[in-house]
């Protein structure tokens, strides 16, 4: 073996044992790796904003053209469920933002504490969307053969129409309060899908940070989940927005 070829195979050696264990083989550098992972992660966020973009524009659309319908059917939804699970997952970005500085600052403890909570958070907000879930099953507001129309043709019986002095709809505009709730449950319904994937990937990041990962310099891992987390909580809040808030009064 010539003098060249040993000494190139010991540089090579030597970068390989000088990699962190946390860069992978087909990246130069660990700064190289973030910024492919980085870049990744934002170009899944644009197909979700995308994805979501579509949902809202139809819903929008739709409530335009069955404006009455929509308002009578939005007056079934609890605004004081909605308020509580917006302040729940705004505590929860809280958490994730913390968690991420305490990678940064190497605090293994309070990097599990904020994960921890995190996933406390999560689970509160998929329990009170269980609540809301069963309400509109027991109120056969599920779309569907199984769909009432009462609470709207005939609101003197339902106590969340009397609430808001509904009036009766025509049976063909309280058809339309159907495609309310195929639209609510569609987009609420994927946001939640969003949430059980974020908090199946919070076990698996809690267990990891318990062993020691994320507090040795590669904190790439929970910053980009602190972004899918936000971005998940900002779909919610436009969520809360056009389906509890907006026109709930004729």
């Amino acid at each position: 073996m010539s003098d060249s070829t040993a000494i190139a195979q010991g540089v090579a050696a030597d970068t390989h044992h000088a990699h962190p264990p946390y860069q992978r083989h087909h990246f130069e550098t660990i700064a190289q790796q973030n910024d492919a992972t980085n870049f990744a992660m934002w170009l899944f966020l644009l197909t979700e904003i995308m994805f979501f973009g579509g949902l809202f524009t139809a819903y929008l659309i739709y409530r335009n053209w069955y404006y009455p319908a929509f308002v009578a059917a939005s007056h079934q939804l609890d605004v004081r469920w909605g308020t509580l699970n917006t302040l729940v997952l705004i505590f929860s970005s809280f958490t994730v933002a913390m968690g991420v500085w305490c990678a940064e600052t190497r605090r293994k403890n309070g990097l599990v504490l904020c994960l921890v909570l995190t996933f406390i958070f999560g689970m509160t907000f998929l329990g009170i969307k269980t609540v809301e879930y069963h309400e509109k099953w027991e109120k056969h507001h599920i779309p569907g053969i199984h769909y009432s129309l009462q609470s709207f043709m005939d609101p003197a019986k339902d106590e969340a129409a009397r609430a808001y002095g509904d009036k009766p709809l025509p049976l063909d505009m309280a058809r339309h309060t159907e495609i309310y709730f195929f639209l609510y449950f569609a987009m609420t319904g994927m946001h939640a899908l969003h949430m059980i994937i974020g908090i199946g990937i919070l076990v698996f990041m809690i267990f990891r940070a318990q062993a020691g990962a994320y507090t040795t310099g590669h904190v790439t891992y929970v910053e980009n989940f602190g972004l899918y987390w936000h971005f998940v909580d900002i779909v919610w809040i436009y969520l809360f927005a056009l389906l509890y808030l907006i026109s709930r009064h004729q």
